[in-house]
């Protein structure tokens, strides 16, 4: 007998006896009500209370808006599968250099990520209620590594995809996926509640809600 099967013997042998577990309830709130509007502006509220900057404009605007918040970056990364259009703007032409693509196939380092000044990415899901923005490793959102290595995240949110609780936004993931929760910028606080920003993650959060 190998040292795995005396184990589970001895776990077998130890829950013989045991009883039959309960079922557990689940009378929690399954879904919500809200519509699209109400959606965007609870979520809004919510992130902007936990200091991310948020804009919400029509999906034609994604672009433009993206190329106004990486105009001062010197560098940035982007996951293989984003959106080309959305960093298709007029900062893209005269220095293209800036622009640093991340694959699984070919990840950048995190000394190279470490030295980029910002990250695009797209989204998953995102939760009204808590402010929550789920990443789930998709094409079009890369590695987690891309999305907490540099300091600057931008972070696209299509409105279709904004759940109003948390229950609804599990039933649009796969939950054996790599998820990344983020609500609002990197921050922790000590004792004393001094709030301290970009500890293990971007100190600064820009959202585009695209409607």
């Amino acid at each position: 007998m190998s040292a795995r099967e005396d184990i589970l013997g001895r776990i077998r042998s130890a829950l013989r006896d045991a009883p039959v577990a309960p079922q557990i309830p689940r009378e929690y709130r399954a879904t919500s009500e809200l519509d699209q509007d109400a959606l965007i502006h609870l979520l809004v509220d919510r992130l902007v209370d936990y200091k991310a900057r948020v804009c919400v404009v029509d999906a034609a605007e994604v672009p433009e808006r993206i190329a106004e918040l990486l105009a001062d970056a010197r560098s940035y990364v982007v996951p293989a599968g984003l959106d080309a259009g959305w960093t298709a703007g007029p900062h893209s032409a005269p220095d293209g250099d800036r622009r640093r693509e991340d694959s699984v196939s070919a990840p950048l380092t995190v000394a190279e990520l470490d030295g980029v000044d910002a990250v695009v990415t797209g989204s998953a899901v995102a939760v009204a209620e808590t402010g929550t923005i789920i990443l789930d490793g998709s094409p079009n959102q890369g590695r987690r590594a891309i999305s907490l290595v540099p300091d600057h995240h931008i972070c696209v949110v299509n409105a279709a995809d904004i759940a109003g609780i948390l229950p609804e936004a599990l039933r649009r993931i796969d939950g054996t996926r790599p998820l990344t929760m983020i609500s609002g910028p990197s921050a922790t606080s000590d004792i004393e509640l001094e709030r301290v920003e970009g500890v293990h993650g971007p100190r600064n959060l820009d959202v585009i809600i695209a409607r």
